[in-house]
């Protein structure tokens, strides 16, 4: 009946069904409860079914479900902007709504190509990737995210890019090591800009984490680095935050931690703590200045038919003012010492199964070693997954990259549980070999 999705269509099993959730707790038709040690894909920071993001939600659906977006406003959509523009610190001029992240990113890709095209500089129409990156399941998003399994069979529809060798802190592509590095690793993309320096209209990125391709961190350096390359020959800085935004790395946003100013930056996920589907992208004034023309050709063209739902809207405003309200930052630097310790405890346990252990706010990676079958295709995957979850824990490797991304009102209890049932099924998996 439902064609669910990264499922193979072949296979039997029935879908887990969830009657309803509370905190970290997910609880299915035959009452048994599960951790949910990834927040439902990264997007439930507070918890399942915060009382007051829930609240907001009724009393908003009481005064006004919908209404169109375009040539019409609302008290959510002022409301829930004026506080992205302040938790943005000013940098951003305008905040235009979507659904998803792939369509947040979707238009920061387009804005960035218009933006050329208004100003009158059409040549630079290169976009800039990583080759592990992964921005959306769209065709605009999958033409600037690294070659994967998942849109290996649209290579024909995307557009062309230029790729280049992603970073990663733990297997340096360039094989330096901490104390040695001064990113190297971005050699190849300011060479590309030397060699074609009108050419490039963005550089597209996830900043601190690239999240799906495996959890892969690098250091800030990089995107100081990338920062002033893109203002030397004129691109665009394009930061895709629908992962790491609102608190996931230990700042509220990455780009913070990093202290960049992006042009451009697309937010999902957290944004309303997993309660109502809604995305923004937030343009830069410098942007937004080339838009502000008569001509009807000028104008960006581009909406949702739920862009800016009142009710989303309600639920992402109460969700980013927690952040505050309720000492969000704080909950994640305390979690990340406790992530560290319980995840060096089983890397110390199965020093030869683990390849890399590494930890960045709340967001924890057990990387094991599996020789060649490494990636997204590892066969093991379906096993752990099976295993954590009879062991009442929600955990999706990314092929064999064990990762905890969990509500940041976790208790210490289900911390201990979830460390619990990745050293039980890492001692059945590996018992006697």
């Amino acid at each position: 009946m439902i064609w669910y999705p990264y499922t193979l269509q072949y296979e039997s099993d029935r879908p887990l069904k969830i009657v309803r959730a509370e905190k970290e707790f997910l609880y299915d038709e035959d009452g048994n409860s599960y951790i949910d040690a990834i927040s439902s894909w990264w997007v439930s920071i507070h918890g399942h079914n915060h009382p007051k993001i829930i609240q907001a939600m009724k009393d908003q659906l009481d005064r006004l479900d919908h209404v169109l977006l375009a040539g019409f406003t609302h008290d959510p959509a002022e409301d829930l902007a004026r506080e992205l523009l302040h938790v943005t610190e000013g940098l951003f001029h305008r905040v235009l709504y979507s659904d998803n992240g792939s369509t947040a990113v979707e238009i920061m890709i387009k804005l960035a190509y218009q933006y050329f095209q208004n100003c009158g500089e059409s040549n630079r129409n290169i976009f800039l990737k990583w080759n592990v990156s992964y921005h959306g399941d769209t065709i605009g998003t999958m033409s600037v995210g690294g070659d994967s399994l998942f849109n290996r069979v649209f290579s024909g529809l995307l557009f062309p890019t230029q790729e280049f060798p992603s970073p990663n802190c733990s297997f340096c592509p360039v094989g330096k090591k901490p104390g040695s590095c001064k990113t190297e690793c971005v050699d190849e993309i300011e060479t590309f800009f030397e060699k074609n320096p009108k050419r490039v209209a963005g550089i597209v990125i996830e900043p601190l984490i690239l999240g799906s391709g495996g959890m892969i961190f690098y250091k800030e350096e990089v995107l100081q680095r990338l920062e002033r390359i893109s203002e030397k020959y004129g691109a665009l800085l394009l930061v895709d935050e629908v992962f790491t935004g609102f608190g996931r790395t230990g700042s509220f946003f990455a780009y913070q931690r990093a202290k960049i100013k992006p042009d451009l930056i697309a937010m999902a996920k957290g944004l309303s703590g997993g309660a109502a589907p809604i995305a923004v992208t937030l343009a830069s004034k410098k942007i937004h200045s080339a838009f502000e023309r008569p001509e009807p050709e000028k104008a960006f063209y581009h909406g949702h038919t739920m862009t800016g739902n009142p009710v989303a809207c309600a639920a992402a405003l109460v969700s980013t003012k927690l952040m505050f309200v309720e000492s969000r930052l704080e909950q994640v630097a305390s979690l990340e010492k406790k992530l560290k310790v319980g995840l060096r405890k089983i890397q110390e346990e199965f020093p030869k199964r683990i390849r890399d252990l590494r930890v960045m706010g709340a967001v924890g990676v057990l990387e094991l070693e599996v020789g060649k079958e490494s990636g997204y295709t590892y066969p093991g995957n379906k096993i752990l997954k099976k295993k954590f979850l009879e062991k009442g824990v929600l955990l999706r490797p990314l092929g064999n990259v064990v990762y905890l991304t969990p509500p940041y009102v976790i208790s210490d209890s289900s911390l201990e549980k979830i460390f619990r049932a990745i050293r039980e099924t890492l001692v059945e998996i590996y018992s006697g070999n």
